[in-house]
């Protein structure tokens, strides 16, 4: 199949991601909904720093290995799979040093039923903020500019997802945020026990409007179940 997680939407207001992941400074870029963040877009994205402090950053979602040598052309790395990570040279080295959380406030899917394809809405039951996985590289461009982008990894799909991908976004439980971010863990074979498909019984999937196909719409309209 496709990649996944293609899509995803941000509804969470600033004082609750403050809150939530301990960040004590302010980002320098405005915390605003959005309803269909695509690939190449900048993302807010929690990265714990030398001093153990979490803060809130806008990364491109895309990763570009540090060891690129032109612009990327071709698809982005929007992805990762959980299960080969420490073996790929694009991933290798940001799971070991560059782990990030993603925020988020559910993903867009494709449901093919022959020809058709029907675009669904995935989120937490209980409308808390679902937290991906991340990782992260920085690289610099022939021209000096250096660019933060980063990856979300995938799992296989729990019960809920498996009839439309045999895959999903690793969604990580507010318990295991500090050990994903943690610093000092650099053995990737200890990590292995987060990439589990989240529960089925903590999540709602529903069909959404086809307008979400299409990245120039962005409103709210775009989560209504139809």
């Amino acid at each position: 199949m496709t990649a996944m997680c293609g899509r995803f939407t941000f509804q969470i207001p600033a004082e609750m991601l403050f809150e939530v992941f301990g960040i004590t400074e302010p980002p320098s870029f405005p915390i605003e909904p959005r309803y269909n963040i695509a690939p190449t877009q900048l993302i807010p994205v929690v990265r714990q720093y030398a001093d153990y402090q979490c803060r809130l950053d806008a990364l491109r979602w895309g990763l570009i290995p540090a060891w690129t040598k032109e612009t990327p052309v071709g698809p982005p790395l929007i992805n990762a799979r959980s299960e080969t990570i420490a073996e790929k040279p694009s991933f290798r080295q940001a799971i070991k040093y560059r782990r990030c959380l993603i925020p988020s406030s559910g993903f867009y899917e494709w449901k093919r039923e022959g020809e058709k394809k029907t675009p669904m809405y995935i989120k937490l039951k209980n409308s808390s903020p679902m937290v991906f996985t991340g990782i992260w590289e920085s690289w610099k461009g022939t021209d000096g500019k250096t660019t933060d982008s980063c990856s979300i990894l995938t799992t296989v799909a729990n019960d809920l997802m498996a009839p439309i991908h045999d895959r999903m976004p690793v969604i990580l439980r507010p318990g295991d945020w500090e050990q994903w971010l943690d610093r000092d863990q650099r053995d990737p074979e200890k990590l292995e026990p987060l990439y589990q498909p989240f529960s089925d019984e903590g999540l709602e999937m529903y069909a959404v409007s086809p307008m979400v196909n299409s990245v120039k719409n962005a409103s709210p309209n775009l989560i209504i179940p139809i």
